[in-house]
């Protein structure tokens, strides 16, 4: 479905998409579907436009991620050029916005788009980009974890690196009557009112599971699998460096680092934390429930 505006809301933080004077018809790519709102203030208003960017350059380099972006600064503004290998060195598309993020422009390279079939102008990398900066603005921080939903109404948050078993945990906690997976691979932590909140996003791994619901967070688990279950506690300096090494700051903003560093002190202070060892089997589930009591 082809529509002129779109409104996205990820942790309570809202993207508005607009359709620019002959650009693109807009499209959402799925779970992103997920996050759709009917009405609300944009915290980022983002258009939308064809343009020829063969001779898209210029601007202070910031930040090469060393695959598809870059990002520069060009007349006090942010820029970000994405390339693939697949066209060539012509990016085919760039993002600008004020250091606020509060305003952008999305430009697609009209040449690559000859079936002008209509877009999803934030197509992974930029949607999660654009949402890594509004956090780091005093808002939140993105985790690299799975996070869930207990029946009893408890945020339980998995965090590991790749291959920690962050997919395993939700699948084996799938099976659980009453169990809400927010997502098995990013979520978003805020401090609201000095409540700890878990959002789902639409970013998933291995298995499409994302959910826009949010949560008090309960516990912290830092994973490791394991020939069976065990717990440890971790606090203070040492909980927050494990949290740190699996958030998604925006690295180039020495202002965004201090402030998530300081949300990350809070978090642990304020939420038990434990490094989990586990088999992976479904016993893990009642495991965690009963220690985590």
């Amino acid at each position: 479905m082809a529509v002129e505006r779109l409104l996205l809301r990820v942790a309570d933080i809202t993207t508005g998409l607009v359709r620019g004077p002959g650009g693109p018809p807009l499209s959402i790519d799925e779970p992103t579907r997920l996050f759709l709102v009917d009405a609300g203030p944009p915290d980022v208003t983002v258009d939308v436009t064809w343009a020829d960017l063969s001779r898209e350059a210029g601007g202070e380099p910031v930040f090469d991620s060393g695959s598809v972006w870059q990002l520069h600064r060009q007349g006090g503004r942010l820029v970000f050029r994405f390339r693939s290998a697949i066209f060539g060195d012509v990016p085919y598309k760039t993002a600008s916005f004020d250091t606020r993020l509060t305003r952008g422009e999305v430009r697609l390279h009209q040449a690559y788009f000859e079936d002008r079939d209509p877009v999803y102008p934030l197509e992974y990398p930029l949607d999660e980009l654009l949402m890594i900066g509004m956090l780091g603005q005093g808002r939140g921080v993105e985790i690299h974890g799975c996070g869930l939903v207990d029946r009893s109404g408890r945020g339980f948050l998995f965090v590991g690196q790749s291959g920690a078993g962050k997919t395993t945990m939700a699948r084996l906690w799938q099976r659980e009557e009453g169990v809400t997976i927010l997502s098995d691979e990013r979520v978003v932590l805020r401090n609201l009112d000095n409540r700890i909140w878990m959002y789902g996003t639409p970013w998933h791994g291995d298995e499409p599971i994302a959910s826009p619901v949010r949560v008090r967070l309960s516990q912290i688990f830092f994973l490791r699998q394991a020939a069976g279950h065990a717990l440890e506690a971790v606090t203070g300096a040492a909980a927050a460096a494990r949290l740190f090494a699996t958030s998604f700051p925006p690295f180039y903003d020495r202002a965004a680092l201090d402030f998530t560093l300081g949300l990350l002190e809070g978090v642990v202070g304020a939420v038990p934390c434990h490094a989990l060892s586990f088999a992976p089997d479904p016993t893990v589930v009642e495991f965690i429930r009963r220690e985590a009591r």
